[in-house]
């Protein structure tokens, strides 16, 4: 039963609190960025979350999940949304247009659970999906340098892997955001190692180890301490203080600092056909997420 005692707007605080969560979501798209310039982009992601396992792992009791759902959050996270990220974000793909497109994932989660017959496609998440595809459409055509074929294909099959872990994670239920996200990565850390050393090769590892600045170490950290610990361990707080539908919304501000702080700091341009993109698939989003509700209310 869902509570009902919950408030229904955020405090000041804990309004700021999520935006922070959203900013350093956000801007994480810069950090990673930055780190590839030394590190290969498995290796990368296998530091990421052997900093998220170790030593939080000794300290955080496992949640009441199956190993088997653990397992393959973990294998669908790692490998399959940070894995191909990393690798698009290598010059294949700009950080800005990164963190618009692999917010596909909302709906690949939607696409999965209509598949599965637990829900319903209706008439306006049709025209969300529209819009967000015309958005990815406008990227393919117009994205030249900060969208090649490939990196757009690699970050749409990671927002696919990560749609698909966030059924596994709602089949855990109700539980500690951040304990699952420390223990699924244990299963996420061997398989990116594996994979870093089979198609990196250990020499390329270890040059990039050795080439690596307190810049890479510090993103690596940044990774790990604030957008994993942090950032799932307050969000989860949030979520269990309000509804999911007063805290989820602030979500839709990723891409928006995502793209900024590209701009920024990495003098991404924000062209026209970019700003267009990012209002089709934000809008696309918005509407997903807003008209159960405004829907409500005008009847």
């Amino acid at each position: 039963m869902p509570r009902t005692d919950m408030p229904t707007s955020l405090t000041r605080i804990h309004f700021l609190l999520a935006l922070a969560i959203v900013a350093i979501w956000g801007s994480n798209f810069v950090v990673i960025k930055l780190a590839l310039n030394h590190l290969p982009p498995l290796l990368f992601a296998t530091l990421r979350f052997a900093l998220v396992v170790f030593p939080l792992v000794f300290f955080i009791k496992r949640p009441q999940v199956s190993w088997i759902n653990l397992a393959t959050y973990g294998v669908l996270i790692g490998a399959g949304q940070f894995g191909l990220m990393f690798i698009a974000m290598k010059g294949h793909i700009s950080p800005g247009i990164t963190s618009l497109v692999i917010q596909l994932q909302v709906f690949v989660t939607i696409g999965i659970s209509v598949l599965r017959g637990s829900e319903r496609l209706r008439g306006y998440q049709y025209v969300a999906l529209g819009l967000a595809v015309l958005g990815l459409a406008i990227i393919a055509i117009y994205g030249g340098g900060s969208a090649t074929p490939l990196g757009l294909f690699l970050v749409i099959c990671a927002a696919i892997s990560w749609g698909i872990a966030n059924i596994f994670n709602r089949a855990a239920g109700k539980i500690d955001m951040l304990a699952y996200v420390v223990w699924a990565a244990l299963f996420a850390v061997p398989p990116l190692l594996i994979l870093s050393l089979i198609f990196e090769g250990w020499q390329a590892d270890l040059q990039g180890l050795q080439q690596a600045d307190l810049l890479s170490w510090g993103a690596v950290i940044w990774q790990s301490v604030a957008n994993t610990m942090f950032g799932y361990g307050a969000w989860g707080w949030l979520l269990s203080r309000y509804p999911a539908a007063t805290v989820t919304p602030t979500a839709l501000l990723v891409p928006v600092f995502g793209m900024s702080t590209s701009a920024f700091f990495l003098d991404e341009g924000l062209e026209i056909w970019k700003l267009a993109a990012a209002g089709l698939v934000l809008g696309g989003l918005a509407l997903n997420l807003f008209w159960p509700r405004l829907y409500s209310q005008i009847r």
